[in-house]
């Protein structure tokens, strides 16, 4: 790839999704790039990026900051959050919440869905405890194509098989042919829609838990301290933040403190969790 293509597209996929490519990435670029090219009938990038340079249609622009903003996803995906998820945070949102019997949960740059759906069989298991709440479960994604796969719940065996433990399998899913489809349910435990993170976030309202992992990776700082902030404002003072468990706030926003002995977890107030987690069940 020519270097001044590589500077236009990585210039561009900044300016529309925040993510940062550095010049040693540009094998990533040609390998997600290439099938947007032949999809728009063209010989290769070149003559991809003399396009973009000399009309801007919106519909190739989307489909190039989709080619290279779709991210694998898992259900279950680390464990360790959806443990900490079941034995610290939502016996403490059941407590601090009790009178609103209400909670709103988002998973940002949720992919095809996986995250999303893992929380509300997670929720779906602990029924009686949730009787007469209102539970929300809002996933965005930067990808239409992505919502749409989410809002299916079409899964193939390859994907069923990650993570997902076959009680659950059996349980909440019901096979299509060589696919699985989630219950519907659970479908309905969980709205989708297309959101770019670099928007305005007030347009999605308060969430009392944030599901933001291994996305800031891909942003510079300030980006990364801009996504956080906006976050911050969208969260109660008591509300909880998921990042990656390589990820980390410090050194880029003062908004958010980690929770003593959580990795990966954050609230802007604080607070301390009790003991170590249980193994998974």
């Amino acid at each position: 790839m020519r270097v001044e293509d590589f500077d236009m597209f990585s210039t561009l996929l900044k300016q529309r999704s925040g993510l940062v490519l550095t010049r040693d990435k540009a094998y990533l670029l040609e390998s997600r790039l290439m099938p947007v090219a032949r999809k728009w009938n063209m010989k290769g990038l070149e003559e991809l990026a003399a396009t973009v340079r000399t009309r801007k249609d919106e519909a190739l622009l989307r489909d190039i900051t989709e080619a290279m903003t779709t991210n694998e996803s898992s259900f279950f995906r680390d464990q360790k959050p959806f443990d900490q998820f079941r034995q610290i945070v939502l016996p403490r949102l059941l407590e601090t919440r009790a009178t609103k019997r209400s909670i709103r949960i988002w998973s940002a740059a949720c992919s095809s869905g996986q995250e999303a759906y893992s929380l509300a069989m997670m929720l779906n298991e602990d029924a009686a405890k949730i009787a007469g709440w209102r539970i929300e479960i809002v996933g965005t994604d930067i990808s239409s194509e992505m919502v749409e796969r989410s809002k299916s719940g079409v899964y193939t065996q390859f994907e069923v098989q990650r993570g997902l433990p076959i009680q659950m399998l059996v349980k909440h899913f019901k096979q299509q042919g060589d696919k699985w489809q989630i219950s519907q349910q659970l479908r309905q435990m969980v709205s989708f829609r297309e959101f770019n993170l670099l928007g305005d976030l007030s347009a999605l309202g308060q969430f009392d838990v944030v599901f933001c992992r291994n996305v800031l990776i891909y942003f510079d700082q300030p980006t990364k301290t801009k996504v956080l902030d906006a976050i911050a404002r969208q969260m109660p003072q008591d509300g909880v933040l998921y990042l990656g468990g390589a990820e980390t706030v410090l050194g880029i926003t003062e908004r958010f403190k980690p929770v003593d002995g959580q990795r990966g977890l954050y609230s802007l107030g604080g607070f301390t969790a009790p003991g170590g987690l249980k193994a998974a069940v």
